[in-house]
């Protein structure tokens, strides 16, 4: 297993609680928080104990400068890191010092990664993902341009992955899509931890790696063409984020709805009520739900001040004013009018989370 890096206070690298004072379930490392001469040989320690040992090289050693964000969701990790032009290479002899058999996943959020592993070659631009395994050999490289290289990573045990180690092997060092499919249902889900980092506590953290390892063992599987070897438990919920997925994509449809859904994922009705009824809520007041929390964003975003508020429940997907207007204020105490006017008018205003 990865050394578990301290969940408090501050450590001699640099690693922090990022909690903006609320419980949280990440650290922070800064590197403008460490001496400049020992910022590379830090990032380099911080490296090994989140990932896994290897050798580092660029052209920043002495300047180098980098950020990361690391999240516990129990026994699977994730993290953001923002870093200059550095190349990472995981030789056999450090495979035979220390081994955590990870399998590990970036998403490129920014910049470019040379990735060699397995005899496969892959160049990684933004939205790409790319799959290392720790108990292979291999060498990245991230690559240097105008802005540094930006990703979320995760770090899942390779024993809690539905599917055969081997098929890892066909899969190291190769480029993924992360628009479309599974790898776009994983890099949503990642990209929206990172930012929903500070309202999280430690609680979440188990629920959110199932979660984790859930989407990263079906886009492997796709991958290789194997989803059958997935777990029946797997498959299901990740059809349950594939559906709330598709429904995020067309809130603004008034004809959505559960037939709409189902026939689209080719599914029966009762079946998808099922699917529903066990994450404890129907789908008709999710889709409320979240057509809800979009119409609120709306109402608050300086950006939109001007529009009318019935234009705003429209564009979320309710066909009628009077419908919006007594939905968001069940939901949230307020009219659409009134909400708007305490965000823009009073001390920042929190509304209640919908019943």
């Amino acid at each position: 297993m990865v050394p578990t890096v301290p969940c408090t206070g501050m450590a001699a690298d640099g690693l922090e609680l990022d909690d903006g004072g609320e419980p949280m379930i990440g650290m922070e490392f800064r590197s403008e928080d460490v001496p400049a001469e020992l910022r590379f040989e830090r990032w380099r320690e911080l490296i090994g104990r989140t990932h896994a040992p290897s050798e580092m090289s660029g052209g920043h050693t002495t300047d180098f400068r980098a950020s990361m964000v690391l999240l516990d969701l129990g026994a699977v990790r994730a993290w953001t890191a923002t870093f200059r032009a550095v190349g990472y290479r995981r030789t056999p002899r450090l495979i035979r010092q220390s081994d955590p058999e990870l399998c590990h996943v970036t998403v490129l959020r920014q910049g470019s990664v040379a990735v060699d592993q397995a005899g496969h070659q892959a160049m990684c631009t933004e939205h790409d993902l790319f799959v290392i395994d720790t108990s292979q050999p291999y060498h990245c490289q991230a690559l240097d341009g105008p802005q540094p290289v930006n990703g979320v990573s995760l770090e899942v045990p390779k024993a809690l992955l539905d599917m055969r180690t081997q098929g890892l092997e066909r899969l190291a060092g190769r480029r993924i899509a992360g628009r479309e499919g599974t790898g776009a249902l994983l890099t949503q889900f990642l990209n929206r931890l990172i930012a929903d980092r500070h309202i999280l506590h430690p609680a979440d953290g188990p629920r959110l790696g199932t979660v984790a390892v859930d989407l990263l063992s079906a886009v492997l599987a796709h991958e290789l063409n194997a989803e059958e070897v997935l777990a029946p438990e797997t498959r299901q919920r990740t059809l349950i984020l594939r559906i709330q997925a598709f429904i995020q994509r067309h809130l603004a449809e008034p004809e959505l709805s559960p037939r709409t859904i189902a026939e689209a994922h080719h599914i029966s009705l009762s079946y998808l009520h099922r699917l529903f009824r066990a994450t404890g809520t129907t789908v008709s007041c999710w889709i409320r739900g979240q057509r809800l929390e979009r119409a609120r964003g709306d109402l608050a975003d300086p950006a939109l001040r001007h529009v009318p508020a019935c234009h705003i429940g429209a564009r979320v997907g309710f066909a009628y004013p009077e419908v919006f207007h007594r939905a968001f204020r069940s939901a949230y105490g307020l009219t659409p009018g009134d909400y708007r006017h305490e965000v823009f008018t009073s001390p920042p205003f929190r509304a209640p989370e919908p019943e």
